[in-house]
Formats: C-alpha cells, sequence, structure tokens
C-alpha cells in the first residue's frame, strides 16, 4: 500500500524567490495577496442596490431583483448570486407569519368590546385572564408567497402577509 506523503511547498525556489523581491520592490510589502476563489460578479454599489431594492420590495423574487439589477447597471447575475449577496446582508426569503383573516364585523365586536371594558379598574381587569394571543390580517393568507427579511425579524408588522 502506497504512503501519500505531504511535502511543504518549496519556497526557496528561484520563481518564488523573484515574485517576492518583485512585490517588495514595488510597494515594499512581501505579505500574500489575498486572491482567493472566484472574481466577483456584482461589485459593491450593486450589491447596495440589491440590498435596498430587496428591502423596498420585500416581496421581489431573485429572479426579479436579477433583471432590476441588469436593467439598472447592466451586470447580469444569476438568482443564486443574488441569494448569496442577500445572504451576506443578513436577507434570506421565508414566508410570512400566518395571520387569521380580521374582517369588518371583528372590527366592530372588538371595537364594541373595547368601549365597554375601556373604563375597568386594575381590580377589574386582574380577574381577566387572555389565552389568544392571535395575530390578525386584514386580507386573507394564503403564505405562498415568500418574503425577504432579517433573521429575528419574523413578527414585524410588515413582514406579515398582505395582497
Amino acid at each position: 500500500m502506497a504512503k501519500n506523503w505531504k511535502y511543504p511547498r518549496n519556497l526557496e525556489s528561484p520563481s518564488v524567490i523573484s515574485r517576492l523581491w518583485e512585490r517588495f520592490q514595488d510597494d515594499g510589502n512581501v505579505s500574500r495577496c489575498y486572491s482567493t476563489g472566484r472574481p466577483r460578479v456584482t461589485a459593491p454599489n450593486e450589491d447596495r442596490y440589491l440590498a435596498v431594492t430587496a428591502k423596498i420590495n420585500r416581496r421581489g423574487t431573485a429572479s426579479d431583483l436579477s433583471r432590476q439589477l441588469s436593467l439598472a447597471t447592466g451586470t447580469t447575475v444569476s438568482r443564486q448570486t443574488v441569494y448569496r449577496c442577500l445572504g451576506h446582508i443578513g436577507l434570506h426569503a421565508r414566508r410570512p407569519v400566518r395571520c387569521v383573516p380580521l374582517t369588518a364585523n371583528h372590527c366592530r365586536l372588538r371595537l364594541t368590546w373595547s368601549r365597554e371594558h375601556a373604563l375597568w379598574t386594575p381590580q377589574q381587569w386582574s380577574c381577566v385572564m387572555f389565552s389568544d394571543e392571535s395575530r390578525f390580517s386584514l386580507q386573507s393568507d394564503s403564505r405562498l408567497a415568500l418574503i425577504l427579511r432579517a433573521t429575528g425579524t419574523r413578527y414585524h408588522r410588515y413582514h406579515r402577509y398582505h395582497h
């Protein structure tokens, strides 16, 4: 059975030394240049454009954002690139919070109830236990569309499903 020996890179080869010497003569620095990975497709200003556009239209898909970026800047990127870019700033596609539809009748009944109990004393309120903390929406709630939101903002008012 053959052994897989790993040898350290030969840092004394003429090509390495000549490159280091050239770099030192150019800028006085011999530290390694950070250049791992593939070059970025989007510039920082295009990343900011995607972030602002996504925050304005949280219901927009990555394909929509890609098209908008292409129309605005001429840079064509895939939807996966848009997902990665938004992920770096903390925006992820999530389903909106499920809400119970609130009809006009519900609103009227809740207003009537609140007016009846507006003058209650703290002693009267101490005998009441609220067991239902449902979230309500004025429209129907299908949860089919995804929204772009940051981690920890699930229950913010503007992340609930609205038509």
